[in-house]
């Protein structure tokens, strides 16, 4: 029988229906759902083509050729995605304001900075004749399905709007959004460096800024890296603890393990029993309703593929034609720099370029605002790009980035879809000028791959971690790395690749890729699990995709149980739950584990603790200032494990560094307890933190929808960036997919949610099993349940 609590809370979803139903018109809400069946007419067809949507709503698309193919995904996206695609083109042009009022303008005037919205156009004509008509065909298929279907999704009924016909450069707008997505976060870590580089002495800051970890030293055996683990400068930073005024605001965080990463690995014909080659990808990104991918099959010409389609573009991310597999995976590094500008001091519209003053550029912007009058916005362009809203360090700094370089990006790594060799996918790839990223590629002849996509700068004069002038010409870009100087590996001895955000880059490699990539432990761990098995299989790699070891927080697990000594416990008898419930913890980060939440919060309290009195400095020159860097924990841990006397941070309240961890564990204890008021200590297990938190766009601002239109809240097993099953209330593995080329049908894809974004559809949600509970689906489209002919009109 279901709770009252959970009736209550359907009950609570039902009135939100209601309320939009009444609001609408019953009728024409139920109307609002897509028609599955049926023959109809679609502009430009050159034959007539198929649907098939099976049980979970998946279509298989058959047509006659690619542009063809291209035409009909547009139109079946926009039947299932329609309001989601204009959400995402609206949010890269700069146009949310207009339907949702002020509460998005922020985010307009960033977008319209980067003047998403004209780079759209500009490099929709630079790119190639076929590519353009595989944009312009998929513009025409969803605008056939907007002229034959007015009765729309109901968000547009609520907000009061009819979305204008989609133009092919508004795919490139969606490309645009995931441009800014994988890597404009580099933006915050510039700032904060170049911040930290004003403020603290050189030595501290190679400290606090490595680019390595323990678990990233061993997969790069100890290999020299451009930003070194360093010793502990225990003078420099002594002078810092005496000089810095306490500051009760946090200075220090944990790194976000919400930013987009992924997993992707590959193993070669030599790992598996009949000598196919296997791929598997789970790409890591924030996760809302309806999920960010499209699930689809696609037939034409020879051609069969399978995979993953960003709604809004016409072309697979990640998936399989028979031939080929690809999955991708963040590179996370660094392809923006903040363009430190000298300003005439008798003419504040002129920046320094060379040895003239340049007058600046004007872009003039007028953002719509529902229920206000428009804002209207003026943009300062100079040679390197428009400049900041913010500025850093008092000055203006102008945003390079290679996203708002037109002739940097492309769509050509959508001819993948019909790829048939290995090394004609290496070269599409390295050509590639979407977002940087690490691509794996499996052949049908159980070979396997990796290399980078993305243009990739060729820097002078710096590394691009702190912010410069590049006003003298001996600093900035010198155009991008040439696709045949791109890195790449081929059938490695040990048999398999993996890529997981981790740093893959020594000091002697030629050019700069980043500065702070993810942690190494989720790379280490699918190394040391595929070593540990000399025989693989689609079932292995999907169980290992759901692995939730969590070797990471052992060490913080330790130094919790040294600190709760018998003497402390003595002393505290009280602490004897805390130091049994610690011990209880299985290593691992499921649903029944005991003392996770405790040892999480634990590390982020240490953070905030041990490094906040040595940054109070940055704080006096920049009031937002707040240090966060993926690799915190190579220095907190030599801190740590040296408890420099001198260096204690909080020396007014305690005497030793084993009195100060042991506050800070019970300080972290207390936190994670207050959290959970109705909970004892023994029942505290990390399900009953981590939880589902899927939620439609919709149901933030009206909570009473929630429980109509988000995924239902359930426990999950997994954590943030130190499993390999990464999960979170709102982040985590967008989809899983397991695949070998030639061996289609016995490849696995789930992801959360379902195909569909309409809550009344039965494909809204359906999905969602499979993947909290972590069991398989099949890659292909099952039985056909529904079926669309669209002939030529």
């Amino acid at each position: 029988m279901a709770k009252p609590k959970k009736w209550l809370s359907i009950g609570l979803g039902l009135i939100g229906l209601l309320v939009i139903a009444s609001g609408l018109g019953y009728r024409g809400w139920l109307q609002s759902l897509p028609l599955l069946d049926g023959e109809f007419r679609l502009a430009g067809l050159s034959s007539p083509a198929s649907v098939d949507t099976d049980a979970y709503g998946i279509p298989l698309i058959n047509a006659n050729n690619r542009i063809d193919a291209a035409r009909v995904l547009g139109y079946v996206t926009a039947r299932d995605r329609l309001f989601q695609m204009d959400l995402m083109r609206r949010k890269s042009a700069g146009r949310l304001a207009e339907i949702f009022g002020e509460m998005a303008l922020k985010s307009d005037i960033q977008s319209r900075i980067y003047g998403f919205n004209v780079k759209a156009r500009q490099i929709l004509s630079k790119q190639s004749a076929i590519h353009r008509q595989y944009l312009e065909a998929y513009a025409e298929g969803v605008n056939s399905y907007l002229r034959q279907n007015p009765a729309l999704p109901f968000e547009f009924k609520v907000l009061g709007y009819r979305p204008e016909p989609w133009q092919a450069e508004d795919c490139l707008l969606v490309v645009l959004g995931m441009f800014e997505n994988l890597t404009a976060w580099v933006e915050r870590s510039e700032r904060m460096l170049s911040i930290m580089e004003r403020t603290l002495p050189p030595e501290v800051l190679a400290f606090l800024t490595p680019d390595s970890d323990r678990f990233t030293d061993d997969l790069m055996k100890f290999a020299k890296s451009l930003r070194p683990p360093q010793g502990i400068p225990a003078a420099a930073m002594q002078t810092l603890l005496a000089g810095g005024a306490p500051d009760s605001k946090s200075l220090a965080k944990a790194p976000e393990e919400t930013l987009a990463g992924s997993n992707a690995w590959a193993v070669s014909g030599g790992k598996t029993s009949d000598g196919r080659a296997i791929l598997a990808n789970d790409m890591h990104l924030g996760i809302s309703v309806p999920n960010i991918w499209y699930r689809v099959e696609l037939q034409y010409s020879a051609v069969r593929a399978a995979g993953l389609n960003l709604p809004g573009t016409p072309f697979l991310i990640s998936g399989s034609n028979r031939h080929i597999a690809w999955g991708i995976t963040n590179l996370s590094g660094d392809f923006l720099d903040l363009v430190k500008l000298e300003i005439n001091p008798d003419n504040a519209q002129q920046y320094r370029l060379g040895d003239r003053w340049q007058n600046f550029d004007e872009r003039h912007e007028t953002i719509p605002i529902k229920g206000s009058e428009p804002k209207a916005l003026t943009v300062r362009e100079t040679q390197w790009g428009p400049v900041a809203e913010q500025p850093l360090l008092e000055q203006p700094v102008a945003i390079h980035w290679v996203a708002l370089d037109a002739d940097a990006v492309n769509v050509g790594i959508m001819d993948l879809e019909e790829s048939k060799t290995l090394e004609a996918s290496l070269a599409i790839v390295k050509r590639g000028g979407g977002p940087q990223l690490n691509v794996l590629l499996a052949d049908e002849h159980g070979h396997i791959a990796w290399t980078l996509t993305g243009k990739i700068p060729r820097r002078f004069g710096g590394d691009g971690a702190i912010s410069r002038s590049w006003a003298d010409g001996k600093t900035g870009w010198q155009g991008y790395i040439q696709p045949d100087e791109m890195p790449q590996s081929i059938d490695p001895a040990e048999g398999f690749l993996v890529s997981a955000n981790d740093r893959r880059f020594a000091a002697d490699f030629p050019y700069v890729i980043g500065h702070q990539y993810a942690n190494g432990y989720r790379a280490y761990r699918i190394n040391q699990r595929l070593k540990q098995a000399a025989v693989h299989s689609e079932w292995s790699l999907f169980n290992l995709q759901q692995d939730t070891r969590t070797e990471f927080y052992d060490y913080y697990q330790q130094l919790a149980l040294k600190a709760l000594s018998p003497d402390v416990l003595a002393q505290k008898p009280e602490l004897i739950a805390l130091r049994n419930y610690l011990i209880s913890w299985n290593g691992r980060a499921d649903i029944a584990s005991l003392g996770l939440p405790i040892l999480v919060e634990f590390r982020k309290q240490l953070i905030d603790s041990v490094f906040t009195p040595f940054l109070n400095a940055c704080r006096q020159v920049d009031k937002d200032f707040v240090y966060h860097w993926n690799y915190v924990d190579t220095p907190l841990q030599a801190l740590l494990n040296e408890k420099p006397a001198q260096l204690l941070p909080d020396a007014a309240h305690h005497k030793t560094w084993k009195q100060f961890i042991l506050a800070q564990l019970e300080t972290g204890a207390a936190a994670v307890m207050s959290r959970h008021p109705d909970v004892g200590l023994a029942d505290l297990t990390w399900g009953k933190q981590n939880i589902v938190g899927h939620a439609h766009p919709f149901s933030k601002a009206l909570p009473l929808l929630s429980p109509a239109l988000d995924m239902p809240h359930q426990p999950l097993a997994g954590c943030g960036g130190f499993c390999v099953r990464v999960t979170g209330a709102d982040f985590g593995a967008s989809e899983r997919l397991v695949v070998s080329p030639n061996h289609l049908s016995e490849g696995i894809l789930h992801m959360p949610g379902g195909q569909s974004g309409h809550p009344l559809s039965s494909y809204y949600k359906d999905q969602q099993a499979f993947w909290v509970e972590g069991l398989p689906m099949s890659l292909l489209t099952g039985k056909s349940r529904h079926k669309l002919v669209l002939r030529p009109e």
